[in-house]
């Protein structure tokens, strides 16, 4: 089985899909010629040519537009915006029209598009290239998003994806798109060649929607974490000393609330650990889900890590970062409790 990384991984996805349904299509902002900012649609062009792989303006609300067209009409396009930070330009075509359209029309259209964009900080991209904007899509009915955090998950969930007939945003984590990153920006960069998820098979596989995974087992309390995050969650609980179990949500819409609350009725304690700024973030509304189904197993409040509520300052990247050290104050904190 081949190793690859992220960017292998979503290309190889994009390829299958396009190989083997001629009603899949890939365009956006550098997509076709040039490969994409970050080569995730390398080669895609010169192989399935210019008409199902091509370049668009840099009009976000004209390429969900067009998408949302397309899917109507029965194709499957997969759509990228070049950073999450630009997709609010389209926030009302997805919210408008693209959520609402199987329920407007009683099931007679609806939009099978698929959102690629890449999200998050870790780059030094500044306020303008480094948001996560997760919880304003969670919000909207009608939508599905989706956040990968390593190389298997990735392919295997873009192919969900592009397969479900509902609208997805789909989250790519830049800042593991080469390697896992476990929020310690001061040691030497990793590949994801020696890290688990990094073997890929070539051909076609789904990764259910919906469907967290155990990370890893423990007793004294649950971390809920997804994307780069994930990794953050694994440093940050070697570094706690608390036996903690690791969940990574891969979705957060749909939610597998079940996994959740079984580990949580288990440990008795939860940290939730999220990039995107405190106020209004996911973790809110995991919290909320959580003391309505969990309240008599809590030991302690529930946590909550994520990042400051302010724009991503460039000057203060780790600072803003929610890095392994807060995510273990975090944890020795509910152990306390």
């Amino acid at each position: 089985m081949p190793k690859m990384d992220m960017i292998q991984a979503l290309n190889s996805a994009l390829d299958v899909m396009m190989s083997q349904d001629p009603d899949v299509l890939v365009f956006g902002e550098d997509v076709g010629y040039f490969g994409g900012v970050f080569r995730v649609t390398d080669g895609l062009q010169k192989k399935h040519g210019l008409k199902r792989c091509f370049d668009t303006p840099i009009s976000e609300g004209g390429i969900i537009a067009t998408a949302i067209g397309m899917g109507a009409y029965g194709l499957r396009p997969v759509a990228e915006i070049q950073f999450a930070d630009y997709i609010l330009p389209a926030f009302d075509q997805l919210v408008s029209e693209a959520a609402r359209l199987r329920y407007r029309s009683g099931g007679e259209f609806w939009a099978p598009i698929t959102v690629r964009s890449p999200y998050g900080g870790g780059i030094f991209g500044g306020q303008t290239h480094s948001q996560s904007p997760e919880a304003i899509f969670a919000h909207v009915t009608g939508l599905k998003t989706v956040i990968p955090s390593n190389p298997y998950d990735a392919k295997g969930l873009l192919i969900a994806s592009i397969e479900d007939d509902d609208p997805v945003i789909f989250l790519e984590p830049k800042r593991i798109y080469n390697g896992p990153f476990d929020g310690h920006h001061d040691r030497a960069l990793k590949t994801w060649a020696e890290s688990p998820g990094s073997d890929v098979p070539e051909g076609h596989y789904t990764v259910p929607l919906g469907k967290a995974a155990v990370v890893r087992e423990g007793r004294e309390a649950t971390v809920l974490a997804y994307g780069t995050m994930v990794h953050v969650a694994k440093s940050g609980i070697e570094e706690s000393g608390v036996d903690a179990e690791l969940i990574d949500l891969r979705s957060i819409v749909p939610l597998d609330i079940d996994t959740i609350v079984t580990s949580v009725k288990k440990t008795g304690r939860c940290v939730i650990l999220h990039e995107a700024s405190r106020f209004g973030g996911f973790g809110g509304e995991l919290s909320s889900l959580l003391q309505e189904r969990c309240f008599y197993h809590l030991k302690s409040p529930i946590g909550r890590v994520a990042g400051w509520d302010t724009p991503y300052p460039h000057a203060f990247e780790w600072d803003y970062f929610p890095g392994p050290a807060r995510l273990a104050a975090a944890l020795k904190r509910v152990m306390e409790d």
